[in-house]
């Protein structure tokens, strides 16, 4: 039989769980965190989660899917081939076979990847060898996003450990690529995996996302005329010739800010939701010679309802126009390479239900009145579940600082928050049957 969310035993059961766990919690996100995950090298964090999850009694479905077999699921990007393939741990939770589900289905998700993380001597502490100071942990991808993973994780073992399994079927799906792709997520809807919701635990600060940008990314490849230094009239620097282009597009993502966001229902209220990044420069072979080349990363974001493939003509129409405004770059125009993210933007909608059961979760735990939202300026996973597939995708986490930074950080209190949050939204939305039948 299945227990109502509103019970006090059962919610006071619930919280007490999740605090008689959070010491192994805590210890298990160090763990996690001492796991170098960048991009390409998830390997061992894949493994990590899998025996987690093999450890509780999940059952595990371990696959590596080639890119090829990917290419026509909605929201692919094929990342200039820099990617072949793209692994994913998938745990599943479920009533026994003899009985039958009585609650809704979840899919309980985020990502392992983790982005460089720069120069070593500029962090404060090692990134990959996690302190706790004042209350924070510190590591590159401690906020972005492991503990929110370990929070769904913990979350289902603290409903278990009060005497409680949830009546619905659970997912729990480790995924890579979300920082340059989403390829990650994609491959476990290629796969078959559904749920009537999904809940990806980002690092939200306790604040429901209601929109997100999309991003587009692209490599302009320029190319110069070489010559020694002394005769610099005689050749053409590829380097200099990559930041006229990079200007043009600052102007252009100005325009877009300043023309589209001003209107955008969810954005008009957001101080330049939408920005351009040149995010890694590689030029030159010489110091005394103009460089004959220069490659430079680019990402530039877009609004929800943007369509990808004209946001993408206008970018090139941009680089052509400032090309043809060069004296060198008319007769030698750069080329664009598309490196990742073509991704949609995305706005929650019809999720009155779920939105509900979060609301009624997050509202007893932090003793709110109402569940905060948020318009996001970044993006993450939940476009291939609402966008493509119709699956309510929330995303809602802890509190996290330096993402992406020097000295990454996330608060321990608020990672307890959320693991109660989650436990207590599972409750909510799958339902919980005593363990004892």
């Amino acid at each position: 039989m299945t227990l109502s969310p509103d019970d006090p035993s059962l919610r006071d059961a619930i919280i007490s769980a999740v605090a008689d766990g959070f010491d192994r919690q805590t210890r298990f996100l160090a763990d996690f965190t001492r796991i170098p995950s960048r991009r390409g090298q998830e390997d061992a964090a894949l493994d990590f989660m899998a025996g987690a999850l093999r450890a509780r009694g999940w059952q595990v479905d371990d696959w590596t899917a080639p890119i090829d077999t990917l290419r026509d699921e909605p929201g692919f990007c094929d990342c200039a081939g820099e990617v072949d393939s793209v692994r994913s741990v998938v745990g599943t939770l479920a009533p026994d076979s003899s009985e039958i589900p009585e609650g809704r289905s979840l899919i309980l998700q985020g990502h392992l990847d983790v982005v460089p993380e720069g120069p070593l001597g500029m962090w404060k502490s090692p990134p990959y060898s996690p302190e706790t100071r004042d209350g924070w942990m510190y590591g590159r991808g401690a906020g972005d996003m492991k503990a929110g993973k370990v929070a769904a994780l913990f979350a289902v073992d603290a409903l278990r450990r009060a005497g409680y399994a949830p009546a619905g079927r659970l997912h729990y799906q480790s995924v890579v690529e979300e920082e340059s792709s989403g390829l990650g997520a994609l491959a476990t809807l290629a796969r078959g995996y559904r749920a009537d919701c999904a809940f990806i635990p980002e690092p939200t600060a306790h604040r429901l996302v209601r929109a997100q940008v999309g991003a587009i990314w692209f490599r302009l490849k320029v190319r110069g005329r070489p010559a020694h230094v002394a005769y610099a009239g005689t050749g053409s620097s590829a380097i200099t010739a990559a930041l006229h282009l990079v200007t043009a597009l600052q102007k252009m993502e100005s325009h877009w800010n300043d023309e589209d966001a001003t209107r955008h229902p969810h954005y008009k209220g957001v101080n330049h939701p939408l920005n351009f990044n040149a995010g890694k420069i590689a030029g030159g072979d010489w110091t005394s010679s103009l460089p004959a080349w220069c490659d430079v990363d680019c990402r530039m974001g877009l609004l929800p309802g943007d369509v990808v493939s004209e946001r993408r003509a206008q970018i090139i129409a941009t680089i052509k126009e400032a090309a043809a405004a060069h004296p060198f770059l008319r007769d030698n125009p750069p080329e664009i390479e598309w490196t990742g993210f073509m991704a949609d933007g995305y706005v929650l909608e019809n999720a009155a239900e779920p939105e509900s059961a979060l609301a009624g979760a997050h509202c007893t735990v932090t003793g709110e009145s109402a569940l905060p939202e948020d318009s996001w300026t970044a993006l993450t996973d939940t476009r291939f579940y609402g966008l493509y597939h119709g699956i309510p995708s929330l995303c809602y986490g802890p509190i996290a600082d330096s993402i992406h930074g020097f000295d990454e950080k996330v608060d321990l209190a608020s990672v307890q928050r959320t693991t109660e949050v989650i436990a207590l939204f599972i409750a909510r939305w799958c339902g919980v049957r005593r363990l004892d039948g």
